[in-house]
């Protein structure tokens, strides 16, 4: 039996990957856990996601991906390793070929980092491509044609945005601002008005249920339950949609300032396409209510959310899978 090529989008939230033949195969949190005393992995994905902020003090619940690069080389390695051995895709002597997503601004040093945990997890051939491009293919647009395709690919750690024509990057730009920095904000918010200590699901939870960009987008509210930093004792609140708009507001800016300046440094024939074809979404980022309202608002131009926004990468990877012996030389190492 031949090892199947393999295509990993390694995000900051969820690492998704897509088995050549078999689409996407699995679709897991980036989270860690291991016992402090040991050094032994406990729990990898969703099961690991389970203990965060519920474990004792032996046992550290980690996310070994900040920002969209590896912070803890040793834990993705075993995550990876984890995922790998899960979906039972070596072959009796062969390895397979391993398509690795990374941002568009990572340095040589964390390209070679990310290369080399592929490789000890049971890679052979590791192939890298830019984030917002697989996005792009994943996403179904043309960008092999001459003509300019805006993509922006929110994930949990880094927002990429990038103008393709060509089948490359044109011009583009890589943010440390998404998903988690909007958990953060969040929690911050209910901590500074409230003086309610909530933990990260919670703040993710508000963030999916009633949150919105777009001041009147939504008009909802939520009951959630923390510790009052004065007396220590637990406490119920309600929150409602426009107070999170708020607290989201400083945050989803620098994302349209982002969008922006990448727009102004674009050559104006390919501006023009863009006014055509708009400005497509990706990233689980693309499913916060009002960002597409909001992005259209600022830019001027249409803006769509992708079919799948969150597999978007994934497809995206196993398309390029299809073509990967006349991928241009991509290929570290």
């Amino acid at each position: 039996m031949f090892a199947r090529d393999i295509g990993i989008d390694l995000g900051t939230a969820n690492v998704l990957i897509h088995v050549k033949g078999r689409g996407i195969v699995l679709n897991e949190p980036s989270v860690v856990a291991i016992d402090k005393n040991t050094n032994r992995v406990l729990a990898v994905g969703e099961e690991a996601r389970r203990m965060v902020g519920r474990t004792p003090g032996n046992i550290v619940v980690y996310r070994p991906l900040k920002d969209g690069v590896i912070a803890d080389f040793d834990v993705t390695e075993a995550m990876l390793k984890h995922f790998i051995n899960k979906l039972n895709v070596k072959g009796f002597l062969s390895k397979p070929r391993i398509l690795i997503c990374c941002p568009t601004n990572i340095t040589s040093v964390e390209q070679k980092a990310i290369k080399e945990a592929a490789e000890k997890s049971g890679g052979k051939k590791i192939y890298l491509e830019e984030e917002p491009k697989v996005a792009a293919i994943g996403a179904g647009m043309e960008i092999f044609q001459p003509s300019g395709n805006m993509v922006v690919d929110i994930g949990g750690g880094t927002t990429d945005i990038a103008v393709l024509s060509m089948g490359d990057i044109v011009t583009s730009s890589s943010i440390k601002m998404a998903g988690d920095k909007f958990d953060m904000e969040i929690l911050n918010y209910i901590k500074r008005e409230y003086k309610l200590l909530i933990g990260e699901r919670t703040s993710e939870d508000i963030k999916m249920k009633i949150a919105t960009v777009f001041p009147g987008g939504r008009n909802e509210e939520m009951d959630i339950r923390g510790r009052d930093m004065v007396s220590g004792l637990p406490r119920t609140l309600t929150v409602r949609s426009a107070e999170i708009e708020q607290a989201l507001h400083e945050s989803v800016a620098v994302i349209v300032q982002a969008a922006k300046s990448v727009l102004e440094r674009t050559p104006p024939e390919l501006s023009a396409d863009i006014i055509d074809r708009g400005v497509i979404l990706t990233g689980g980022g693309a499913l916060l209510h009002g960002i597409d309202q909001l992005l259209s608002d600022e830019l001027r131009v249409p803006v769509l959310i992708a079919e799948n926004p969150m597999d978007c990468v994934a497809i995206g990877t196993g398309i390029m899978l299809d073509n990967i012996d006349r991928l241009p030389n991509r290929r570290l190492g």
